[in-house]
């Protein structure tokens, strides 16, 4: 029997009415990156090399197109490069407390044996915002100068709404940079991604290209990549921000008044411990989700008890207070 991955988003039920499980941008979808989306070319191959690709994403970022690696999503690519530090001998990875269950699905899947110190492993993993929790990871820098392949998962960066990356610029020049806008653009059913190569590792670069099938990005993720480093589409991103700003202080507060306790992000979503716990916890879900809101169970990230909530607008946060304080009555009632 297939593993069953734990992820947030549609189910075996379909799409959410609210779906707080994903952290995808609520303002979304971006009208000009949803146009250039569906105006794309898929009666053709992408060019193979994807030279305009490369070299507007470089110019985007300020790097040398031959540091510009392709993707076809962030998770091909984490299982693409614990392949790759497997094939160079490494036996090791290292995790953040809490994480993407990609990265040890991955590790797992290509021998990598999960070690407590970072000195002790060829490989390890960081994000920042992190997730679940939206917060800077500890002991980065120090996780850069240690690890002799660090991969930097970037895919909250642009939904940061508060503090800033922890690294400088030039330790930036040190590690792997994963970047995913599908998330920041509210268009995560476009599959692809990108990685910005650490100075110096165009050989490493080359053996990753190696074990990337052909065409790993397909018309539509160039045309989202494209258009994600275009000035009007991060004009809106910008707005966005404002507004989820907002959202997210008044959604705070809706779980607050429920009596749940909120713990602090920096992104567009955050985890927060319910007043119900344990098998009332896990049925006060189902009957969420069964009334069409879903919630991202947070056991699988190590954080049992706690739930993460992508935030929504205010219509959709005054249903999930309602729905709640509907399973509390009926909870009481029956005790």
């Amino acid at each position: 029997m297939n593993e069953v991955r734990v992820h947030g988003g549609p189910d075996a039920r379909g799409v959410p009415l609210h779906d707080f499980s994903t952290n995808s941008n609520a303002c979304g979808s971006c009208p000009q990156a949803l146009a250039a989306v569906q105006a794309a070319d898929a009666t053709h191959y992408p060019d193979a090399a994807y030279t305009e690709l490369r070299a507007q994403l470089a110019a985007f970022h300020g790097v040398a197109p031959e540091r510009v690696l392709l993707a076809g999503s962030a998770s091909e690519f984490i299982s693409r490069i614990s392949a790759w530090v497997a094939r160079q001998g490494g036996r090791s990875v290292w995790l953040p407390p809490q994480h993407y269950g990609d990265y040890a699905s991955a590790a797992q899947a290509w021998g990598l044996t999960c070690v407590v110190q970072a000195q002790d492993a060829q490989l390890a993993w960081a994000c920042d915002p992190s997730s679940p929790l939206g917060q800077a990871q500890g002991g980065l820098a120090e996780l850069v100068a240690t690890a002799p392949v660090v991969v930097l998962d970037r895919a909250y960066e642009p939904l940061r709404l508060s503090a800033a990356l922890a690294l400088t610029q030039e330790q930036l020049l040190r590690v792997w940079q994963l970047w995913t806008p599908n998330k920041a653009l509210g268009l995560t059913g476009v599959r692809a991604a990108y990685v910005i190569a650490p100075l110096g590792a165009l050989e490493a670069v080359a053996q990753l290209e190696r074990l990337a099938p052909s065409w790993p990005v397909g018309a539509h993720g160039v045309a989202l990549l494209q258009a994600w480093t275009k000035p009007e589409v991060q004009a809106w991103l910008q707005q966005s921000l404002a507004t989820l700003r907002e959202w997210k202080a008044r959604q705070l507060a809706v779980c607050e008044a429920l009596g749940w306790t909120c713990l602090p992000s920096n992104a567009n979503y955050f985890c927060a411990r319910p007043d119900l716990q344990g098998e009332a916890l896990v049925q006060a879900l189902a009957v969420l989700r069964a009334q069409g809101i879903k919630l991202r169970d947070a056991t699988s990230f190590g954080l049992p008890g706690h739930v993460r909530l992508g935030v929504l607008a205010p219509q959709a946060q005054d249903e999930l207070q309602q729905a709640w304080m509907s399973v509390r009555a009926q909870e009481r009632a029956s005790t």
